[in-house]
């Protein structure tokens, strides 16, 4: 994807994960073309992740369980104590 700071026109975004398309004007050069609801021929821009599918939109964020990282860190390295200390 390359860009041309003068060709500010509108453009089609369209996530290939979540089939999810939005109309924008962008400088985003693009050889595919989508015709719009509107009946108009845009240029089509496909992006790997957007609004619709990152988890930090829609809420299927992975949550990181603290409380059970410590026990794996005790358990793997156990109480050592600072390096150098007497054991």
């Amino acid at each position: 994807m390359t860009q041309d700071k003068g060709n500010y026109r509108p453009v089609v975004f369209r996530d290939r994960s979540a089939g999810y398309a939005f109309l924008t004007r962008s400088t985003a050069a693009s050889d595919q073309t989508i015709e719009w609801d509107d009946g108009e021929t845009y240029p089509l821009v496909e992006v790997e992740i957007s609004s619709e599918s990152h988890p930090f939109y829609t809420g299927r964020a992975r949550v990181v369980d603290s409380e059970g990282q410590v026990a794996k860190f005790e358990r793997r390295f156990g109480d050592q104590g600072p390096p150098g200390a007497p054991e």
